[in-house]
């Protein structure tokens, strides 16, 4: 019981901080007392959040090394350019609102099809196998990008590969990509992404599915022995967090007026695995500092010119070190006495 009351006041502190965050924020932004970089920097922050928020639902919650998360946000991304793109031009619906919103929703929806798709015969897989897999998916979605064209004629739209003769107003362009995007990413959008994320990943950890899952990472002979159907609730986890992250792309892309499939690349599924083990395995609301810290930091060095990557890399491993330090986490459980776990599920977990 103590807990479940535990979760739910980290929670609550978790979801009043971000509100209190953004209202900040916006009132900066409104008095034009935010610098022009760091509120150029805002949507993509959210996009992060959301990727981290996401991937450890799989690395810290399922227990499963997912190399190749940055597959799923290039389909949501593509996906929801094309999508807005069909939408103004065909549709001419202007509402940019309204467009953004579907545009999330494509990109998630197709993001999370994949997702399923590799789910099936990759989550019978362990260990680093599983995570060779992954890596490989998230390369060969880069590349298959880079040969895709798309463009809407009227209400129609059409795909080619490797041929870029389509009619119409051309939306993707092989490996240059999506051109002359329509921007409309907005902040607001992207805190209330973060927010749908954050409670569908909480409601999801704290339910009984959560506690299987949980469950058959802490022990799979155990959790099989006891009727837990390991495959659906990794799948689970799995397919949400590629629905998450193809939300996240589609929020993305629609900030960038050009983006290349490139972007895309394994580098940054590596960051978004530096952003979950920097804030703590499992740890949510340190997914969120650290993916919103180091988005920040590489821009905050810019002054170091070519020693900026390199101070960048001691840096992580200086806080690396310090998070691993046994005095330094005596300090933080007295700081935060939410972030306990009770002596039973500390003993089980050994």
């Amino acid at each position: 019981m103590k807990t479940k009351r535990a979760r739910f006041i980290t929670s609550l502190i978790t979801y009043a901080v971000l509100i209190i965050l953004f209202i900040v924020l916006t009132v900066m932004i409104n008095n034009k007392s935010i610098s022009r970089t760091l509120k150029g920097q805002l949507i993509p922050i959210c996009s992060w959040i959301v990727m981290a928020v996401s991937l450890n639902l799989v690395v810290g919650i399922s227990g499963e090394l997912s190399l190749g998360h940055a597959g799923f946000m290039s389909l949501g991304a593509f996906s929801g350019i094309v999508t807005s793109g069909w939408l103004l031009n065909g549709f001419a619906m202007e509402d940019p609102t309204l467009r953004l919103l579907l545009a999330i929703v494509a990109g998630g929806l197709v993001a999370g099809i994949f997702g399923a798709l590799i789910g099936i015969p990759v989550l019978r897989l362990r260990g680093d196998y599983l995570a060779i897999v992954t890596l490989a998916f998230g390369e060969i979605i880069r590349n298959v990008m880079n040969c895709v064209y798309a463009s809407v004629d009227g209400t129609s739209l059409h795909f080619g590969f490797l041929n870029g003769a389509l009619p119409g107003t051309l939306l993707l362009n092989g490996p240059m990509g999506a051109v002359k995007v329509k921007t409309i990413s907005t902040f607001t959008a992207g805190f209330l992404l973060v927010m749908f994320a954050l409670i569908v990943v909480l409601n999801l950890v704290h339910s009984r599915s959560g506690r299987a899952i949980m469950a058959a990472r802490d022990n799979r002979i155990a959790a099989e022995a006891m009727g837990i159907n390991i495959t659906k609730y990794k799948m689970m986890a799995f397919v949400t967090a590629a629905v998450l992250a193809g939300m996240a792309g589609a929020l993305y892309g629609l900030s960038m007026a050009t983006l290349v499939p490139t972007k895309f690349s394994f580098n940054e599924s590596i960051n978004v695995l530096v952003f979950v083990v920097l804030g703590g395995i499992g740890n949510i609301p340190g997914s969120i500092v650290s993916a919103a810290a180091l988005t920040i930091l590489p821009e905050k060095l810019r002054f170091l010119q070519n020693y900026r990557m390199l101070a960048y890399a001691v840096l992580l491993i200086l806080v690396m070190l310090l998070s691993n330090n046994a005095l330094v986490k005596s300090l933080i459980r007295r700081i935060n006495p939410f972030g306990r776990k009770n002596r039973g599920e500390e003993e089980l977990r050994a």
